[in-house]
C-alpha cells in the first residue's frame, strides 16, 4: 500500500563566502563554522529523513584568505569549496554575486568541476539570450512526490562588479523572471512542491510592508512573495537571520558564514492520489558541537596548510602605532591605519585625491610587524582600483551621501544612522576622502551637512574636474553612490587590494604612521 503521508526536509546555506574550515584566519581561533562541520550535519540529517534535498543559495567560492590563496596560487587544480559541496552531494546551487569577484574563469571553472547543476534562470549569454550557467529550474522525484527547484540572482550585479568580469552577460530583472518560470514550472510541470531560491534578501518589513531600503531592485524578495505558485523562498544577500512567512510563502535567511544553514520542514498528504503541503515550517541550525568530517578535511589539507604559510609571512613594518581600537573613533578622527590605505591608493594611482573605508567593525588595523594575515582581515574583498574623472559637485554630492552615516543620538551625541547597522550592517558604505578638506556637520539636515571643502586650500569647484581613486565597487555606485554610475574612466588597476597594498611594502620596508587631519565630523 502506497504511503498517504511523507516529510521533506530541505537543507540550505547561503553565504558561506570561503568559509570551508572552521577558523577565523584573521586570529587563527577555531570556530564552530564552516563546510567541514555541515557536511556532518548533512549526513546526520539523510540517516534521520527519508527524504532530504540539500541547496547552496551563493556567494560560496569567495570571502576568505584560503580562497583568496587559492586563486592567487592554485587556480590550476580543483576548487576547495565545490570539491566539499560535491563530497556532500547538494542538489543544486545558485550563482551569488561575489561568484563573479575573480573573474569569469574562476566561476567557469567552478560550473564546470560541481557534480551539482547550478540553478540560473537569469543569468543570461547576450549571445544566445538562454541561460548561462545552467538551467531555469530542476525537477528532483522523491518517493513519488515531484519537487521543481529554480533560481534566480540579484540583477544588481552590474552595478557593484568590474566590467571586464561579467562581459557577455545580461542580467535579466529577477522578479520578473521568477514569476515567468514560476508559471511556466507550474503550467508544464505540475509539481508537489516548488522551492525558488534566490539570492537576494528583503526590500520591505516581513510584518508590515513597509520599505526599508531605497527600491532599486537590488533586493526583491519581499515582492516576491506575491507570485502566485512559490512554497518556499530560501533568500541569503543580506547575511540576516530570518525566518517567516509572506502571503503563505515560508521565507528563510541564515546569516553568512558558514555559521548556520536553514532547514525546513514540509509535511505532505496524498489526497485523491495528488500531494498536498499540510504543514510548513524552518528553523536556522548552528553547527555548535558539530565534529567535522574527516573526509572535507583531508580533502582541504594541503590547501589548508600552503594558506598558512602564505598568511604568516612577515611583509613590512610600521614605525608608530596604526592599531585600531575604536572603529567609530576611526570614522570620525583620521586614523593612520585610514591614511595609509590612501597613500597606497594613491602612489599605485599616479592620482592625489583618493577614496577609501574602514569596511568593518572587527578590523584592527596593523601593529608593527605586518604579515599577509594582517592584509587579509583588515581588507576582506577582493577590489580593483579604478580612476574616475569627477566633478566638484559629484564630489560633493559623494560627501553628502558619506555624511548621512551619521546621526545625532537621544543624548545629542554623534552616532552611527541605524540605517546603517540594520537590517545589514553597511558601515563599508561609509567614505573617508584623502587630498581634500572637508567638514561635516552631524546637526544639519542630511544633504546640506559638508562644508569648507578645499583642494589645495582652494575652494573646490562645482563644475571643475579632478581625477580620484577608490576602489571598483564604489566606481561603480556601489552603496547607492549614484553621481559616480557612468562617470569617465581614467585607468583602470587590475591588481586586488591585498596585492597592491603588499607590493606597496615591497617598495616601503618600514612605513610610519601619520595622521594628517584633513577632516571633521562635529555637532555644528
Amino acid at each position: 500500500m502506497n504511503k498517504q503521508t511523507a516529510t521533506l526536509k530541505i537543507l540550505y546555506t547561503s553565504d558561506v563566502h570561503g568559509n570551508a574550515m572552521p577558523i577565523s584566519y584573521g586570529t587563527n581561533e577555531p570556530t564552530e563554522t564552516g563546510l567541514a562541520k555541515y557536511a556532518t550535519a548533512v549526513k546526520q540529517a539523510r540517516k534521520e529523513n527519508e527524504h532530504v534535498i540539500v541547496l547552496d543559495n551563493g556567494d560560496l567560492i569567495q570571502g576568505t584568505p584560503f580562497m583568496t590563496h587559492y586563486v592567487k596560487q592554485h587556480r590550476h587544480k580543483e576548487n576547495p569549496m565545490i570539491n566539499v559541496m560535491n563530497q556532500i552531494g547538494i542538489d543544486g546551487a545558485v550563482i551569488g554575486n561575489h561568484e563573479f569577484n575573480f573573474g569569469g574563469e574562476v566561476l567557469d571553472n567552478a560550473v564546470k568541476e560541481s557534480h551539482f547543476p547550478w540553478i540560473s534562470a537569469n543569468i543570461l549569454d547576450t549571445a544566445t539570450n538562454k541561460p548561462k550557467y545552467g538551467p531555469p529550474y530542476i525537477i528532483n522525484t522523491l518517493n513519488g512526490i515531484k519537487i521543481a527547484i529554480t533560481g534566480v540572482t540579484t540583477h544588481y550585479i552590474p552595478n557593484w562588479e568590474s566590467p571586464d568580469h561579467i562581459k557577455g552577460l545580461h542580467f535579466a530583472d529577477a522578479y520578473e523572471t521568477l514569476k515567468k518560470w514560476t508559471a511556466y514550472i507550474q503550467e508544464s510541470e505540475k509539481p508537489d512542491v516548488l522551492i525558488a531560491s534566490y539570492h537576494g534578501g528583503f526590500e520591505r518589513d516581513l510584518e508590515t510592508g513597509q520599505e526599508t531600503e531605497a527600491l532599486t531592485g537590488e533586493n526583491q524578495g519581499y515582492r516576491m512573495c506575491d507570485i502566485e505558485g512559490i512554497d518556499v523562498l530560501l533568500t541569503g544577500h543580506q547575511h540576516r537571520k530570518l525566518t517567516g512567512k509572506v502571503n503563505d510563502v515560508l521565507v528563510v535567511q541564515p546569516g553568512n558564514n558558514g555559521a548556520l544553514y536553514g532547514e525546513i520542514t514540509m509535511n505532505l498528504t496524498r489526497v485523491n492520489g495528488e500531494w498536498k503541503i499540510t504543514e510548513k515550517d524552518a528553523q536556522l541550525r548552528d553547527l555548535l558541537s558539530v565534529s567535522t568530517d574527516k573526509n572535507a578535511v583531508q580533502a582541504l589539507e594541503e590547501l589548508e596548510a600552503s594558506t598558512q604559510e602564505w598568511l604568516d609571512q612577515p611583509i613590512g613594518h610600521i614605525e608608530g602605532d596604526m592599531s585600531i581600537s575604536d572603529p567609530f573613533q576611526v570614522r570620525i578622527t583620521k586614523h593612520p591605519f585610514i591614511e595609509f590605505i590612501q597613500k597606497v591608493q594613491m602612489e599605485e594611482s599616479g592620482v592625489d585625491i583618493s577614496v577609501t573605508s574602514l569596511l568593518n567593525n572587527t578590523s584592527k588595523g596593523f601593529t608593527s610587524a605586518v604579515t599577509m594575515r594582517d592584509v587579509v582581515s583588515n581588507y576582506m574583498y577582493p577590489n580593483t582600483l579604478v580612476v574616475l574623472e569627477l566633478t566638484g559637485k559629484d564630489i560633493k554630492q559623494a560627501l553628502e551621501r558619506s555624511a548621512a552615516y551619521f546621526t545625532l543620538n537621544d543624548n545629542g551625541e554623534i552616532a552611527v544612522n541605524p540605517s546603517y547597522e540594520t537590517p545589514k550592517p553597511q558601515h563599508y558604505n561609509y567614505d573617508m576622502w584623502e587630498g581634500i578638506d572637508y567638514t561635516i556637520y552631524v546637526g544639519e539636515p542630511v544633504g546640506s551637512r559638508v562644508k569648507n571643502i578645499t583642494y589645495h586650500g582652494e575652494p573646490l569647484s562645482d563644475k571643475e574636474s579632478y581625477h580620484v581613486v577608490l576602489n571598483n565597487y564604489r566606481a561603480t555606485g556601489g552603496g547607492n553612490y549614484d553621481m559616480f554610475k557612468g562617470k569617465p574612466v581614467v585607468k583602470e588597476i587590475q591588481k586586488d587590494a591585498v596585492e597592491i597594498i603588499r607590493s606597496y611594502f615591497e617598495r616601503h620596508q618600514l612605513v610610519k604612521a601619520t595622521a594628517t587631519p584633513n577632516f571633521e565630523v562635529k555637532i555644528k
